[in-house]
């Protein structure tokens, strides 16, 4: 092994060390049997599961991120795979506009795209609603599937849609026998990754949603400005625990792609 290899390991090591670092130290206090945020533990409990799995406010909070991540992982998918196959199909004027169009809400600010949202939902009854979440949820998710979508339709011959139609099948037809099928991989890694955004998404939860959407990370944020309670680091842990398996399934279906 060169020293130039040696050296790129070591980075990475070390990069990788200093993201983790953070979540390393803080994750052990979840099974802590005190009631502060401080070490050495004076013990090692599973009451503040006991307490997240038992609550009237996480456990639904919890369920309704994964409802709410379940649509919009559902309806971003659809979505971004019908806009990706269009910029991929299609070549016109202004291409180029219309995609960045569609990545914006992956570079500003959510907090950008939370007052828009907030200001265009409200004369229409979306705030305080879960159609009013799941589509502000669908914005931001949809240029994942984009992305995703485009990378697999970059390995498409877009010759086998030529010889769908000339053997007689419509474009719907062709899309749905022919091409939708080789790039599921990419359809599904996108939608998981839009799953993961609206796991994680807080900012905008807390300018749209009311009482009766209340999820994981607005419950988590409630949860450290009025009581710091340890209940919020088995929260934690278990949003760790989630992106874990959705970092497992997007490795699983880009293995699946090349294959």
């Amino acid at each position: 092994m060169t020293a130039s290899r040696i050296s790129l390991w070591v980075f990475g090591i070390l990069a990788l060390a200093f993201l983790l670092a953070p979540v390393l130290v803080i994750l052990p206090l979840s099974f802590s049997a005190g009631s502060f945020l401080y070490y050495p533990l004076p013990g090692l409990s599973l009451r503040w599961y006991q307490d997240f799995l038992t609550s009237d406010f996480w456990l639904p909070a919890l369920w309704n991120s994964l409802r709410l991540g379940a649509a919009t992982a559902i309806l971003a998918g659809g979505l971004g795979t019908l806009a990706a196959f269009g910029l991929w199909s299609a070549r016109f004027p202004g291409r180029q506009a219309v995609m960045a169009v569609l990545m914006a809400p992956m570079v500003v600010p959510a907090i950008v795209v939370a007052v828009p949202l907030l200001l265009a939902f409200g004369p229409l009854g979306l705030t305080n609603s879960f159609w009013g979440l799941l589509l502000a949820h669908t914005v931001l998710g949809a240029p994942f599937v984009v992305v995703t979508v485009l990378a697999a339709l970059a390995q498409f011959d877009a010759v086998q849609l030529r010889a769908a139609a000339a053997c007689g099948a419509s474009p719907t037809r062709a899309f749905l026998r022919v091409c939708l099928p080789q790039i599921a991989p990419g359809v599904a890694a996108g939608a998981v990754f839009a799953f993961a955004t609206s796991l994680d998404e807080v900012v905008v939860v807390l300018f749209l949603a009311g009482p009766a959407q209340r999820t994981l990370p607005r419950q988590m944020f409630s949860g450290m400005s009025d009581s710091i309670s340890l209940t919020v680091m088995a929260a934690a842990m278990v949003m760790v625990v989630l992106s874990c398996l959705l970092l497992l399934a997007v490795t699983l279906l880009r293995r699946g792609q090349k294959a």
